[in-house]
Formats: C-alpha cells, sequence, structure tokens
C-alpha cells in the first residue's frame, strides 16, 4: 500500500469515527490537567472538532511527513490559535502540548478497528501518524513559547514605563524618581519619557533623583550623562538628586566629569535650587520666608 493510499485510509477511518474520536478525545482532556478555569468545557469540544476536520483534511492531501505543507495550513493556523489563546490564558506549556499528545490513544483505538487483519498496515499507519502527532505537538509548543516571550517582552516595557514616571511639581520643574539599575533599554524610556514631557509642559528644570538607584558604575553615569544632555538640547537644565556618600565616593573614583551639573544629597534641596531657579518662593504662613 502506497504512502497516498495509507493516507486517504487514516483520514477515511477520522471522518467515518470523527464524533466518536472527538468525544473520547475531550473525554481523556478533562480526566488530564486541563484546568478549568484555563480552558472551558464548550470551548475544549469546539477546538477538538475544528482540529480532527482540519486534520482529516490535511491526511486526504497525502501529505503525512511534512507539516510544512500547505495542505497542513489550516491545521497550523488552528494550532497557533489555540496555543496563543492558551498561553495569554495561564496554561502552562505541558497542558497546551497534551491538546494534541492526547489525540493519540483515541485516534490509535480506531485505527486498530480500521486496519483490522492488516497487522503491517496498522504498524505502518500507527507510526506514521505518531511521527506526525509528534510534530504538530512540537509546534504547538513553539507557538506557544512564542505568544509567551511576546507577552513577556511586553509586561517588561511597560514595567520599564511605570518604573519611570515623570512628576510635575512645580510650574516648569519636573522629578524623574529613579529605582532600580539603570541599564541601556530603561536609559531609553527614560530620555523619552522626560523629553516628551518636558514637551508637554514647557518645564525649565528637571530633577533627576537616583536616591533609589542602588549602584552606581561608570555605565550608569554615562547613561545619566545622556539622558543630562538630551534634556538640554531641549531647553530644560537638570539638577542630579539622591547622592549619598558612597555615590559620592564612587563618582570621585570613576573619575566622572559632574563639575557643570547641580548635584543635591536629596530631591528636597533640589527642589529648593530649582524654585530659585525659576524665580519662585515659598512664603510661610505669617509672613516670613
Amino acid at each position: 500500500m502506497s504512502t497516498q493510499d495509507y493516507a486517504a485510509r487514516i483520514s477515511q477511518i477520522i471522518q467515518d469515527h470523527q464524533s466518536e474520536i472527538g468525544a473520547e478525545w475531550v473525554a481523556q482532556l478533562e480526566a488530564l490537567t486541563v484546568r478549568s478555569n484555563v480552558v472551558s468545557k464548550e470551548q475544549l469540544r469546539n477546538h477538538c472538532q475544528q482540529f480532527l476536520a482540519a486534520f482529516a483534511n490535511a491526511a486526504r492531501a497525502g501529505e503525512l511527513q511534512n507539516i510544512d505543507h500547505r495542505s497542513w495550513d489550516e491545521a497550523r493556523d488552528l494550532l497557533a490559535d489555540i496555543s496563543s489563546t492558551r498561553a495569554r490564558g495561564g496554561s502552562t506549556p505541558s497542558e497546551t502540548a497534551t491538546f494534541v499528545f492526547s489525540l493519540k490513544q483515541p485516534l490509535f483505538a480506531h485505527l486498530s478497528n480500521g486496519f483490522a487483519g492488516d497487522a503491517e498496515g496498522l504498524a505502518n499507519a500507527s507510526w506514521t501518524v505518531t511521527t506526525l502527532l509528534d510534530k504538530l505537538g512540537l509546534f504547538t509548543i513553539e507557538s506557544f513559547q512564542r505568544t509567551r516571550d511576546q507577552i513577556i517582552v511586553r509586561q517588561q516595557q511597560e514595567l520599564l514605563e511605570l518604573s519611570t514616571p515623570v512628576v510635575k511639581l512645580w510650574n516648569g520643574i519636573l522629578a524623574l524618581p529613579l529605582i532600580g539599575t539603570l541599564d541601556s533599554a530603561r536609559t531609553q524610556v527614560v530620555m523619552e519619557n522626560i523629553l516628551q514631557k518636558i514637551v508637554d509642559t514647557g518645564a525649565a528644570i528637571a530633577i533627576i533623583d537616583i536616591t533609589g538607584v542602588p549602584t552606581v558604575d561608570t555605565l550608569v553615569a554615562q547613561h545619566l550623562m545622556k539622558t543630562i544632555a538630551a534634556a538640554r538640547l531641549m531647553g530644560a537644565d537638570c539638577i542630579i538628586s539622591g547622592i549619598r556618600p558612597q555615590i559620592a565616593q564612587t563618582i570621585v573614583h570613576l573619575g566622572v566629569n559632574l563639575e557643570d551639573v547641580t548635584t543635591k544629597a536629596s530631591l528636597a534641596d533640589a527642589f529648593v535650587v530649582a524654585l530659585e531657579r525659576t524665580g519662585t518662593a515659598i512664603i510661610k504662613q505669617g509672613g516670613k520666608a
């Protein structure tokens, strides 16, 4: 029997017993690791029915060795969509791969009946289907991981934006409190945020507070200088606050030149300087400054 004949026979067996295979498949999935809070039973049944139909159609084309063939486009697209949905819904890689791998048992049971009396045909059909489902299962895991990676990258970007808030302290005065390590990627976000805020508010002073930055090395200092230079190009002067004794010693030891940059020990001190530069005075009640 040729590969085309095996494919046609496998496809026919699936079509003839699609309802039974689907029911057995769903029951097996529900008994395994699929959690009801991640995938609903109705959604699970729909996915199984759609994939079985796509699997049978692709098998009919005779390409059972290469899942990249155009005949498998529908099945691959469906698996990619299922993987993406489960990745966003909190499912695990093993639960997602189980969707494909668990099809083996109900499918083999019907193949055994379909190839009854033909031991060689059953062996060939079983090996072909096993290899095919393994490839589809690996494709499912790869699709799942791509979606998970995209989610992680997006969350990292959102965390970067949240961790670099630009606050308007006063008319013409902005503050950028930095917490954590300052690397190249975060520096880019810092510069974009502060420059955009300068444009939006027309601020003349930007206070960069590094109280929450654990260490300052040459790279961190370079990132700070880039941010200051970018702000100056937009017409805003910068003040660095949060210079603790340890950081001051480190900056001196590194030989970083901050002579043309105003530095203060605390954000409050930097705010006072910023008020003076903008010609603003705070008057206490009672008329005394």
